[in-house]
């Protein structure tokens, strides 16, 4: 496979590792088919942030479909790939993760849902008619959609709260800003030779929306941090979908649900492909805590607009806590 081009690895980030973290077997796993599960999302997105959802209704064959394509795309030599355009925000990227000096091992593309802009970006790549594309990343985003909309839905039942679609109504607004994410991961035989370090493939980070639905191929390489700050090992799942509660959603909840913390690391024999919705509010949309869920409780956040907020994160590192800035204060 032809992948991106390959700096020396002393460019990038290490985390040392006495031993191999092992796979954490407690991550939640919510049976979307199953009446009670709106109790244990509400469980999950307190305690972890985090959780597998299964029986999610998303074909098989959706999946598989976008995956070869992403697979195809990230084959292709590195100057056909940059055709699609550097990332401004949209488009190819190769190592360099936003505009602030991050780097990792992983080329990725970044697109927003609207059609006509994927199909004229990919026409450079992929002739004139770059339909089988278009197709496959239409099927996808629109099942994962509404499969991360029941989701918000069930979750609003379990807090219940009397508007079921208090936070599903922002991703079906037409001028939702969610966008979508490929990234690929591509082996790095090198790191053996590390002595017990690994190399930082994505670097520490929340996701600044309301949700990210997550797909990947089967290569381990996922972490997520618990509330103690230690970081466990997610055991990779092609059939299974992983689901982050982002930061718009615990300032909605008022910092009852949590903004996972989780980063990649590379992996040394195969190649890692994932597949990120992130479901976000129009740029226009104030986010601040629901007064249904504030029962006589000071609000922890200030109200700020998504646009707002996109625009702060946009500006800042990876690792960055971005809700600090928009934290209230407590009086002295």
């Amino acid at each position: 496979m032809v992948v991106m081009s390959k700096p020396a690895p002393e460019q990038f980030s290490f985390i040392r590792n006495s031993k191999p973290t092992p796979f954490f077997s407690g991550i939640p796993l919510i049976d979307l088919s199953k009446p009670d599960s709106m109790h244990q999302l509400v469980k999950a997105c307190e305690e972890f942030g985090f959780f597998k959802v299964i029986n999610h209704g998303v074909p098989m064959e959706f999946i598989s479909k976008l995956e070869s394509e992403a697979v195809n795309f990230f084959s292709l030599p590195l100057s056909e790939k940059e055709k699609v355009g550097p990332p401004c925000p949209f488009g190819y990227g190769n190592k360099s993760i936003g505009q602030n000096g991050d780097v990792g091992w992983v080329e990725y593309l970044l697109l927003n849902t609207d059609q006509e802009s994927i199909s004229q970006r990919f026409s450079s790549v992929f002739g004139d008619n770059p339909e089988k594309f278009r197709c496959a990343l239409n099927d996808y985003v629109s099942a994962v959609k509404r499969m991360a909309c029941e989701i918000l839905e069930m979750m609003a039942d379990g807090l219940k709260l009397q508007q079921r679609n208090v936070f599903s109504k922002l991703l079906m607004d037409e001028q939702s800003d969610s966008v979508f994410r490929l990234n690929h991961y591509p082996p790095c035989p090198e790191i053996e030779s590390l002595n017990g370090q690994n190399m930082i493939g994505f670097g520490e980070h929340t996701d600044p929306q309301i949700i990210s639905v997550l797909r990947s191929n089967n290569t381990s390489g996922l972490q997520i941090s618990l509330g103690d700050g230690s970081w466990i090992s997610v055991p990779p799942d092609q059939n299974s979908f992983f689901v982050n509660v982002g930061d718009s959603l615990q300032v909605m909840t008022n910092g009852r649900f949590k903004s996972v913390r989780h980063r990649v690391l590379t992996n040394s024999m195969k190649a890692r492909v994932s597949m990120i919705y992130f479901g976000g509010p129009p740029l226009s949309e104030k986010i601040a805590p629901l007064p249904s869920l504030m029962k006589g409780k000071e609000s922890l956040y200030k109200e700020f607009t998504w646009f707002e907020y996109k625009r702060s994160a946009y500006n800042s590192r990876l690792a960055d806590n971005r809700l600090v800035l928009f934290e209230r204060i407590a009086a002295s």
